[in-house]
């Protein structure tokens, strides 16, 4: 009798574990990294160059994770520049993601209080809710491209979690 129950709820349990297994992963609008206000240090030519590859790598990451199902966010990039930083325009950047078809914005920025110390911080904001932003941050030793290359995997493989089920 027990064997035939087990049996039965499995038989029922099957299609919703088929439904699961078929869900698509959030849509994620993921911004290129910007540099936070670095004061009197500026940005140097090597910041503003490692933008572009470590945007590209997070990108990757999230992709590869299975995660999310990243979105272009080439229709607004040149107005992205154009702009005021994603961290002090009111919210802009949901509003691009949501342009974008996006149930997730994804930014992140770098801050570099010196030559060896810097963080690499990243947002996400959940846009299928009323959801807060979350932060998530990692501290990096070392001006080089290894060490953002670190920071940026450990910060998807650790710190990141997957995305609730809506």
């Amino acid at each position: 009798m027990r064997a035939l129950v087990r049996a039965a709820l499995a038989a029922a349990l099957l299609p919703l574990a088929a439904a699961a297994a078929r869900a698509e992963p959030p849509r994620a609008a993921v911004f290129d990294f910007q540099l936070a206000d670095q004061g009197a240090l500026g940005p140097t030519e090597a910041d503003k160059a490692r933008l572009a590859p470590l945007s590209d790598l997070l990108r990757s990451l999230l992709a590869e994770s299975g995660r999310y199902r990243i979105v272009s966010t080439d229709p607004v990039r040149a107005e992205v520049t154009r702009g005021p930083d994603l961290r002090n325009c009111n919210g802009c950047a949901d509003d691009y993601a949501r342009r974008l078809g996006a149930d997730v914005a994804i930014r992140g920025e770098i801050q570099k209080v010196s030559n060896l110390i810097l963080n690499i911080n990243v947002y996400v904001r959940d846009l299928r809710g009323d959801r807060p932003e979350q932060p998530y941050s990692v501290d990096i030793r070392g001006d080089n491209d290894t060490s953002f290359d670190r920071g940026v995997r450990y910060l998807v493989k650790n710190k990141l979690p997957a995305p609730r089920a809506e």
